[in-house]
């Protein structure tokens, strides 16, 4: 009995732990999804004729990456972050994992991302032709990557935190990306479905950013508890003339 009422003791002592581990590491989360309100603009595909290789490459019209809409208009390609309520002091590691954008088709994959300071940024050169990668930050230095067809990876780093700025190709005009680059981890961008999850936080209020290429951004507060998951949807439209 003696033993037997340890063990139940250790047990349920790793379950107080834990919680606690959890709280202390943050075991809040805002999630929500981002939808287009009112009738959507017909956009024309992308035009690649200027480029034979890049054309050839597409056996249908590329939907323009301007407005990426899924079922019920939700949105994809919008960056979502924590903009004000972080703890005064704290700080994030850079993940050691990169962010990855591809040149693949002659489209930059992904058109929109979020990096932290520090972190490795590798771009990529799938389709064997001449790129290159014009990045125009305000806060960060500006560089401009050529990427020969025999020049398959190439990395960078931004030192500053700076939302969000583009990425365009001088090559090949109808080639964009977006990047936000921040100081903690607490980001996220939307697929065709429009959903976004930020996890990790501590209690508090936060406010979120929703940020799209065209249509500006728009802004939310949210108060989460110890734990548990808050829901914050956001919607854009069209300003009206």
């Amino acid at each position: 009995m003696h033993r037997t009422g340890n063990r139940l003791w250790l047990a349920a002592g790793m379950v107080g732990v834990s919680s606690w581990l959890a709280v202390a590491a943050g075991a809040s989360s805002i999630t929500g999804t981002v939808a287009f309100e009112g009738k959507a603009p017909t956009l024309k595909p992308l035009a690649m004729d200027a480029d034979p290789a890049c054309a050839k490459k597409h056996s249908a019209p590329v939907p323009n990456e301007m407005l990426v809409l899924g079922s019920g208009n939700t949105m994809g390609n919008i960056i979502v972050w924590v903009s004000k309520g972080l703890p005064a002091g704290k700080t994030w590691p850079a993940p050691k994992t990169p962010v990855v954008m591809d040149q693949d088709g002659c489209q930059y994959k992904p058109h929109a991302m979020g990096i932290m300071v520090g972190q490795t940024y590798k771009i990529l050169n799938s389709d064997g032709v001449l790129h290159n990668v014009h990045a125009l930050p305000h806060v960060n230095p500006a560089f401009n990557k050529p990427m020969p067809p025999t020049l398959k990876e190439t990395t960078t780093t931004f030192a500053k935190p700076e939302p969000v700025f583009q990425v365009k190709c001088d090559v090949h005009p109808w080639m964009t990306a977006y990047i936000g680059v921040f100081t903690h981890p607490f980001f996220s961008v939307t697929g065709a479905d429009g959903k976004f999850t930020i996890s990790g936080l501590d209690p508090g209020t936060y406010e979120l950013t929703a940020w799209h290429e065209r249509l500006g951004t728009q802004t939310a507060t949210v108060t989460v508890g110890a734990s548990g998951t808050k829901v914050q949807n956001f919607k854009f439209a069209v300003p009206a003339k």
